[in-house]
Order: C-alpha cells, then sequence, then structure tokens
C-alpha cells in the first residue's frame, strides 16, 4: 500500500483543490511502479519534520 500521506512529495494544490505527487517521474518510472508487486514507492521520503529534527538531535 503506498503511503503517499506521509510522503514529503505529496503537496496540495489550493488552485486544484486536490492533492498530487510533485516527485519528478518520466513515463517509463510512473509504468514501472504501477506495474510492480512490491507496493512500496522508491521515492518515498517522510514528509515528518519533527521525525527529522529528532534524527538530528
Amino acid at each position: 500500500m503506498m503511503e503517499c500521506e506521509t510522503c514529503a512529495f505529496y503537496e496540495y494544490d489550493e488552485e486544484d483543490d486536490e492533492y498530487y505527487c510533485s516527485c519528478y517521474m518520466d513515463q517509463d518510472d510512473v509504468a514501472r511502479l504501477e506495474n510492480s508487486r512490491s507496493k512500496k514507492c522508491p521515492y518515498w521520503r517522510n514528509g515528518d519534520e519533527y521525525a527529522v529534527v529528532k534524527h538530528q538531535m
């Protein structure tokens, strides 16, 4: 299962009033991701700023 809601690339667009993935992927990357048996996104990055700060301490 994709965890887009916690990803740093998951951004809100006020103009369209919806969320989208801002990670740059070409058509081959998207097709590979959609057809993959693994449901983990290789581009996922933790978007929790508090977790990043805790790690730096």
